[in-house]
């Protein structure tokens, strides 16, 4: 009889606690290492001979030489339909919504294509070592059920939602309020909570809604408190003009969610380039989190986030990759830009920093610790298997690497997709190379 166990031995790398704040006693290497997997959670960890003697008789066993297993990768902000329009050239994000945004989107009208992009999309994530993505769907709920129904499929912890939109838009992907509530409240109550999918009340941003929809939002989060929220805020200079004249008796624009009663934990808005102090104290008093998507702020000229002033002021801050302004599906090359961003700044991140950004604060965005995020007993065995050595480059680069962070960091830098030697959701192997 086939055991049930699965045994994974290689070098353990993950994060107890955030290194922004408590530096390297967070980070967690255990050379030589091995996890135990059973019913898809980690149920043992520990070094490689310790646990090959205590399961290894009633076990299969998978040895990866030169690899370093880390937890799958959390995207907090990802727009499915933008998947086929990455890299398009020469706007900012008002023009580049209107030319390049909108116009994809209206395809995910027709459920067949919806299908395929979600497909494709969800290949890329795994493709790429990401196992969980907060991600946008269109107004079409179509285009939430092709996604759910792939990703379930693969038995992908995943959190979704339909975009409402009921202004300022083509006419082509403009609901009601009304009609929005009604379609994401139908939605909630197919999909959210199964298996492994969760749903996300999706207001594109605030100018892209009515009061009237902002405050139908707030009565779906009332009627279903454990639900996700997931928006845009202060991207861009213009877009921030715009939200003053949309909605003049709001402080400010973090204010407008604020007064229709949306911030609160599980709401991640993406971006949060342009706050001010009063936006960065609401956000912290609320437990409001903000999706760091640096390859996208330098791709359309937004600006640079102020990560190290969020952060010491209590914000929760996690990674997104915002496909399609954003360039890369991996987290690695997101993690690449992100540093230098920091640099533009005068600030450092370390590639410990990348990695918590990436996995475990990931997690506490999105109210899962303990769930996602770590290589811990008890959590989901969401793993990705590293491998530092995938071109000639790196494996010349890592020759001359004497420590832990200087061999993550430059793996972080110069890693991407080939990397990913294999992907696992919920100890199912879903990508190898």
């Amino acid at each position: 009889m086939q055991s049930n166990k699965l045994i994974l031995c290689a070098d353990l790398l993950d994060l107890t606690d955030d290194p922004l704040r408590f530096g390297e006693d967070s980070v967690r290497f255990q050379a030589e290492g091995a996890l135990v997997i059973e019913g898809g959670k980690i149920v043992d960890r520990g070094t490689k001979a310790d646990m090959l003697a205590r399961y290894g008789s009633s076990a299969t066993v998978k040895e990866y030489e030169n690899k370093i297993i880390v937890p799958g990768f959390i995207d907090t902000h990802i727009h499915l339909p933008q998947t086929e329009m990455i890299a398009a050239y020469g706007e900012q994000l008002l023009t580049w919504l209107k030319e390049y945004a909108f116009p994809t989107e209206m395809k995910f009208a027709d459920y067949d294509h919806a299908k395929q992009v979600s497909e494709i999309f969800l290949n890329e994530l795994l493709r790429n070592g990401t196992t969980t993505a907060l991600v946008f769907g269109t107004v079409h709920p179509q285009s939430v059920e092709a996604f759910f129904e792939s990703a379930q499929a693969r038995g992908l912890r995943m959190i979704a939602g339909k975009v409402m939109m009921d202004r300022n838009c083509p006419d082509e992907l403009q609901d009601t309020a009304e009609q929005g509530y009604q379609e994401t409240k139908a939605l909630i109550e197919k999909w959210h909570g199964v298996d492994r999918l969760s749903y996300a009340v999706t207001p594109r941003f605030a100018p892209t809604s009515t009061p009237e929809q902002l405050n139908a939002c707030q009565k779906l989060l009332q009627e279903y408190p454990d639900v996700y929220m997931h928006t845009h805020t202060s991207e861009n200079v213009a877009e921030c003009e715009w939200v003053k004249e949309l909605y003049p008796n709001s402080q400010d624009y973090v204010g407008v969610y604020e007064d229709a009663g949306l911030l609160r934990k599980r709401s991640v808005l993406a971006h949060g380039i342009h706050l001010n102090d009063r936006e960065i104290d609401c956000l912290c008093r609320t437990e409001t989190a903000i999706a760091h998507c640096p390859t996208s702020n330098l791709f359309i000229g937004s600006g640079l986030f102020r990560l190290k002033e969020l952060h010491s002021r209590g914000v929760q801050v996690a990674m997104g990759t915002d496909i399609g302004a954003g360039t890369s599906f991996s987290m690695l090359q997101t993690f690449n830009e992100a540093y230098k961003v920091q640099q533009l700044q005068g600030n450092r991140l370390t590639a410990f920093e990348g990695l918590y950004l990436s996995t475990l604060a990931g997690a506490r965005a999105l109210d899962l610790e303990g769930v996602i995020g770590q290589l811990e007993p008890g959590c989901e065995a969401d793993l990705v298997v590293l491998d530092p050595e995938a071109t000639p480059l790196m494996q010349l680069r890592l020759q001359n690497s004497n420590s832990l962070h200087e061999k993550l960091f430059a793996l972080m830098m110069l890693g991407d997709d080939r990397c990913i030697f294999q992907t696992y959701s919920f100890g199912q192997l879903v990508h190898s190379i």
